[in-house]
Formats: C-alpha cells, structure tokens, sequence
C-alpha cells in the first residue's frame, strides 16, 4: 500500500516537473520569437501599418517631387546622356550610358566622379559608385507622370529586381543619399532626407498603390 501511495506521489511530482518544463520551454520560445520579429523590423525600420489607398497615394505625391527634381532625375534621364544642373539639361561632355551605366571607352563617370565632392562651386559632385542605371535596367524618371513611376518602381522587371525588402533599404542607399549632398551651388531636394523616407515608406506600407494620372 505504501509503495502504491508512494508511486503515485512521483507520477504527479513527475507529471508538475513535465509541465513546468513544458510552460518555461513555450515561454522561451514566445520570447525568442517575439525578439527575433523586433529585431528584424528595428533593421528595416518598417512600420506595420494596414493598407490605405488613399494615404499611399497622397505619400506617393510627396515621393515624386522628390524623384522628379533634378538631384534625382539627372541620373534617370530618358536618352542615354545624363542630365546637368538645376534645369536638368543635357550633359555639357555629353557622356554616354554605357552597358554598366557607367560610361564607354575612356569617358567613365569615375574619370570626373570621385569618391566625394570635389571642392568648389559647380564642380563634379561624388561618389564611390556614381553612375547611371545599366542599360538592360534604365529606371527612367523623365517625362514619367506619377502613375508611370509607382508603377515602375513596384516592378521588378523595371526596378532593378528589388522586392518590397530591397525598396524599403533602398531609401538609405548610398547615391540616394548624395541627393541631399549634391555640392556647393545645387539646389537640394524639396524635402528632406528624412521626410522622404517617411513618405516612401508610407507610400510602400500602406499598399505602394498608384495615383489615378
């Protein structure tokens, strides 16, 4: 009778030793879970938000005036020739794309693009990677009508083959970047660095939809 008694006493402290265990070994689990998610959203910085067609277009239209001013649009001309200067004319050496996008022959970008500005006002403005789009991948901005652009920039057909991971970085990439630091005598963008970002990635989290026209 006693063994009996005894028996069961084990079986239930085994039984509370199985489920204490069990409990701790979800809770770890959970914790794990939810540090890994946090950790890789605080990488990305990307907000959850549910989709909003209208909020995404109306972030969308803050994006394109940043697109369309001449710090971005020189190097998404619609010809093979990048554009120059606040009027975004036409390349006074008149360089040409190239297959890399970074210039043919012994006319490469890198020959005037340094690494950094180059002092002074007016001068070449830098970049360890300056270039234009290659030419089986030519991200045109010119002439593009907002609808044209979203459309184009959500495609990775015509955007370089990003997915939604590789846009959303693509805010901080580095000749994104030098739009902000173009060189003395050039205009900067219609807003900032970090109000653009917070439009893109608006526009992008809430259904990267496109304006009607």
């Amino acid at each position: 009778m006693k063994e009996q008694v005894n028996s069961n006493r084990n079986y239930k402290s085994s039984l509370r030793a199985f489920t204490v265990i069990g409990v701790i070994s979800i809770m770890i689990g959970i914790m794990a879970f939810t540090m890994t998610n946090s950790s890789e959203s605080k990488k990305l910085a990307v907000p959850i938000i549910k989709k909003d067609s209208i909020a995404s277009v109306k972030a969308f239209k803050q994006v394109y005036t940043v697109l369309m001013s001449s710090r971005c649009m020189n190097c998404h001309p619609s010809g093979d020739i990048p554009l120059q200067g606040d009027d975004s004319h036409l390349h006074t050496m008149s360089p040409r794309r190239g297959i890399d996008g970074k210039g043919v022959y012994a006319m490469k970008c890198s020959n005037c693009h340094q690494p950094t500005n180059t002092p002074g006002l007016h001068t070449p403005p830098g970049n360890p990677n300056w270039h234009l789009p290659p030419a089986d991948m030519k991200m045109i901005f010119q002439g593009r009508t907002p609808r044209q652009l979203a459309q184009q920039l959500v495609d990775p057909k015509r955007n370089g083959h990003k997915d939604m991971k590789k846009l959303i970085a693509h805010a901080d990439d580095g000749l994104v970047l030098s739009g902000w630091n173009p060189g003395e005598g050039r205009t900067l963008p219609p807003m900032s660095h970090a109000a653009f970002k917070k439009a893109w990635l608006t526009w992008l989290n809430t259904g990267a939809y496109a304006p009607k026209k």
